[in-house]
């Protein structure tokens, strides 16, 4: 999940990114038959995708979404090209993908699945993202981390680092889900096209997302919110979320990733319930905490 500098980060912007402990799962299982056989279940353990997919050219054969069948074609071939003994040897495979989330939330089913056949394939998750996406990457590195990063492009050149950011103020925090999944494609598309004075929003973001990452207190951080919200709009004329729907909340609303759909940033002093029932009241009822929602916060209850 990006918290800082959505759309500035294709073009060098310093980003702030926090991996979510909800996250998908592969298993693949070598067979005697001559195709790919795959199937993908949702966190209810539903199926909703399947594909007999040929090892010829990875095309599918069968399946009950052409697109996402077509996408996962690219993705395999991307990772033939990166490691040319990636399903060399014509055996077949099952493979079986699992989903720990909604799958209309955007966490990221996309980016993960990058990630998990980088891994199946052996090769460089981000390597094979490039190959086939547009997108800054952020996502598919913070598949693979286990805290916060900081994450910028810069020159051909991937930089991201884990870093320790747990604010004091983390209690206050919460992600509310606006009930409509965005395109990231139609996102990139839309920033490429409109975006005005870019090198001036990108310095501003990344000194935004500098100040995020050592931010003290919560009313520093709202302040921080509301300045990235107005660059972010005035850059690409877009109207701000608070403003176009919840005027009247007590504390801060950002957007994350493509604006208009997927999940806002919320911080308040007001206190978990009367959050949850102010988002609920308005037709917004899926309002996850801060805690709840960070892998790495999961990872340090366990350990």
């Amino acid at each position: 999940m990006l918290l800082t500098s959505e759309y500035a980060v294709l073009d060098g912007a310093l980003a702030l990114a926090i991996p979510t402990r909800f996250g998908q799962q592969m298993v693949t299982k070598q067979t005697r038959k001559s195709d790919l056989y795959w199937k993908s279940y949702d966190i209810n353990g539903e199926e909703w995708f399947s594909a007999q997919i040929s090892l010829m050219d990875f095309s599918p054969i069968k399946t009950t979404d052409e697109k996402l069948a077509l996408y996962i074609q690219k993705l395999l071939k991307g990772a033939v090209r990166l490691n040319s003994e990636f399903l060399s040897k014509w055996n077949g495979f099952d493979v079986k993908t699992t989903l720990e989330f909604n799958k209309d939330w955007g966490l990221g089913s996309s980016s993960s699945l990058t990630y998990l056949v980088g891994q199946w394939a052996d090769v460089n998750p981000l390597l094979l993202h490039f190959k086939v996406s547009d997108g800054s990457g952020y996502d598919v590195a913070c598949a693979g981390a286990e805290l916060p990063i900081s994450y910028r492009l810069e020159d051909d050149t991937i930089n991201y680092t884990e870093i320790e950011f747990d604010p004091a103020f983390k209690d206050n925090l919460y992600f509310v889900y606006l009930n409509q999944k965005q395109s990231s494609k139609t996102a990139v598309e839309y920033y490429f096209k409109k975006a005005k004075q870019k090198k001036t929003m990108v310095k501003k973001l990344t000194a935004l997302t500098e100040s995020t990452i050592s931010c003290k207190g919560l009313k520093e951080f709202i302040s921080i919110m509301s300045e990235h919200e107005a660059i972010v709009a005035e850059h690409l004329g877009l109207e701000q979320v608070k403003q176009k729907h919840f005027s009247d909340f007590q504390g801060g609303i950002k957007s994350l990733g493509a604006w208009g759909g997927d999940f806002i940033m919320v911080a308040s002093d007001q206190g978990e319930d009367a959050v949850k029932s102010y988002f609920t009241n308005k037709g917004f009822a899926t309002v996850i905490p801060y805690s709840e929602m960070i892998f790495a916060e999961k990872e340090a209850e366990l350990a």
